[in-house]
């Protein structure tokens, strides 16, 4: 599609995209003078208290129950069905689903809708840990991609498509692949290919694509429905703007009906789903598909500029779309503005600190070489430029050191799976101290947060490269989590 189809495309959406029927509704009710006697128990913020002097009097009203003029999402037949087909419609798919529990509760849907206990899911290892709950719900057997390994960035991007081919003429009998799409660091592989590999073998495409919301409304960009993928979940709270925790799962018919999907995720989601979260998707579906594309077109000026100024300014690197193309035959996402400032003598988690305590600015996560935040159309040249500011003056000030490299930054293989994630979480279990638990079988989830990557996961053998990334990241940063009340304890299949 070239510029101008793309842009008469957005414009003709734009026209089909004014109305915020549920959120319109939800302020409608919430204007009336109504006598609660139903649940939420503050009664519409009937007493003064603490939540509603701040949140404000609007807020605590538009906090109601589902009733009939509201609709309910388990079964939508008005409101919330208006305003989920609109959603459909400016994403292209058949069918949009809202979420309240975040992306996590579309990664488990997706997984219990197209793998059965025993089916093969072919999977990224680099994928977030909800995947892998998915797979102790389902017992469904995974078969692991390594991704591309960016040992000068030290980080992981997508999986290739050299790697995918050679699994799918492995695993013929898979019932799905998962793919990351984009990577939480905004590397995309060529997805389209995938989706026609699988789709030729009869395999159904499900796509993360948490960190992606905004795909569809970026010139020259292709998202996953675009590029064939059967499933999609998005977090539209990561970079659609609505509220945190609310999400979009998008599904095109065919392998997997819109009833079926519908009945799982009716296991998974609560019956008292939150009006606040599902209408803040009605809006933010329309700021994107009247507002989106503009935005994004005015805003790439806006990092590029920025982007030169600090690999003009100091030793920093960005990540780049070049970089990616030749490192991995990828492509980049440049909202994730990644930054590796190792050569300067600092860890990701110092500058990731620093920005922090000293500039208050927060970034989105750190990891041993780089830093990455995240930017949207909220993002303008003044917060661009509190940023490259604070980078540079971290660079002077606490730079010029020697570089740092480290050997645990990026794994060096794919640790080996002896039973299923299911069967590991229901064998017997023992406590172990994690320096003794070399050559046992995993029964615990040790997980980078964020970006939510796990170290290992229930029935993987713990490999001693394990135990050292696991030390590495826990005395940098502090940030492992396990599933274990012991500090530096994990949680092994008893022998």
């Amino acid at each position: 599609m070239n510029s101008l189809q793309e842009q008469t495309k957005i414009r003709e959406l734009a026209l089909s995209q004014e109305r915020m029927p549920l959120f319109e509704t939800l302020v409608n009710y919430a204007k009336k003078e109504t006598t609660p006697f139903d649940v939420p128990g503050h009664k519409m913020g009937a007493k003064s208290s603490p939540l509603k002097n701040v949140l404000g009097e609007m807020t605590m009203k538009m906090d109601v129950n589902s009733m009939k003029e509201l609709d309910l999402l388990s079964h939508p037949e008005s409101v919330i069905k208006e305003a989920q087909q609109l959603a459909a419609n400016a994403f292209g798919a058949d069918h949009a689903y809202f979420l309240v529990n975040g992306t996590t509760s579309g990664i488990l849907a997706m997984i219990l809708a197209t793998c059965k206990p025993n089916d093969v899911l072919i999977v990224p290892r680099n994928c977030h840990k909800s995947v892998m709950n998915g797979l102790i719900l389902s017992g469904a057997k995974p078969v692991f991609i390594e991704p591309e390994v960016d040992v000068h960035f030290g980080i992981s991007h997508g999986i290739s498509v050299k790697n995918v081919e050679k699994t799918l003429s492995a695993y013929p009998e898979a019932k799905a692949i998962l793919v990351t799409y984009p990577t939480y660091f905004g590397s995309m592989n060529d997805l389209r290919t995938i989706c026609k590999m699988a789709h030729d073998r009869d395999i159904t495409v499900i796509v993360d694509s948490a960190h992606g919301a905004h795909l569809p409304f970026m010139p020259g960009q292709i998202d996953p429905l675009t590029a064939g993928a059967d499933i999609v979940t998005m977090s539209m709270h990561k970079t659609g703007g609505s509220l945190t925790q609310s999400s979009i799962l998008l599904l095109n018919e065919g392998r997997i009906s819109g009833k079926k999907m519908q009945k799982t995720l009716n296991l998974l989601q609560t019956t008292s789903a939150n009006y606040l979260l599902m209408s803040s998707l009605d809006v933010a579906r329309h700021e994107l598909a009247l507002y989106g594309y503009e935005g994004y077109k005015a805003l790439k000026p806006i990092v590029e500029k920025a982007i030169h100024e600090i690999e003009q300014k100091t030793c920093f690197e960005v990540l780049k779309n070049n970089y990616l193309k030749n490192k991995c035959s990828q492509s980049y996402d440049w909202t994730k503005l990644v930054i590796r400032v190792n050569d300067c003598g600092l860890t990701g988690f110092e500058v990731y600190t620093l920005l922090k305590e000293k500039y208050q600015i927060q970034m989105e996560l750190a990891e041993g070489y780089v830093v990455m935040a995240v930017i949207t159309t909220a993002d303008d040249e003044n917060s661009l430029g509190k940023l490259v500011y604070a980078l540079c003056e971290i660079e002077k000030l606490y730079g010029n050191k020697k570089p740092i490299y480290s050997t645990n930054v990026t794994p060096k293989h794919v640790n080996k799976l002896m039973i299923t994630p299911r069967d590991a979480h229901y064998a017997e279990h023992e406590l172990v101290p994690i320096d003794m638990a070399k050559g046992k079988i995993s029964a615990d989830l040790l997980m980078i947060y964020p970006p939510g990557i796990p170290l290992v996961i229930p029935g993987e053998l713990v490999s001693e490269e394990v135990i050292q990334q696991y030390h590495y990241y826990s005395q940098t940063f502090g940030n492992v989590l396990t599933e274990s009340d012991l500090k530096d304890h994990i949680t092994v299949v008893k022998e």
